[in-house]
């Protein structure tokens, strides 16, 4: 069962296709593991983290930590924090480059 799949591949907003493409997998595929028709193998888990840059746990349900060692009490991060770097790992590279530029600005006023 991979109760976070069909929410991350929505939250990255790419269709069954493109993602099984992505995967060398068939978009029935995705499908049946998001309808938990089917279970997918180790090495394709796998290829999901990868893809989602998140871990197994994360997509089968095992954590609500979605990144690796992304949890707020080891950090010692509080909540907003969390949430900034949250976003921040969601972002492509240009945007990315700009929230650095932001933050290096308000950083030296």
């Amino acid at each position: 069962m991979l109760p976070n799949l069909k929410a991350l591949r929505k939250e990255t907003g790419i269709s069954q296709q493109r993602l099984a493409e992505a995967l060398g997998i068939s978009q029935q595929s995705v499908n049946q593991y998001e309808n938990h028709k089917i279970e997918p193998d180790i090495a394709t888990l796998s290829r999901l983290a990868d893809y989602f840059h998140t871990t197994v746990d994360y997509i089968i349900g095992r954590t609500d930590n979605r990144w690796p060692g992304d949890s707020a009490r080891d950090a010692r991060l509080n909540p907003d924090e969390t949430e900034i770097i949250r976003l921040y790992r969601q972002l492509g590279q240009s945007g990315k480059d700009c929230a650095a530029h932001v933050l290096r600005a308000l950083n030296d006023k």
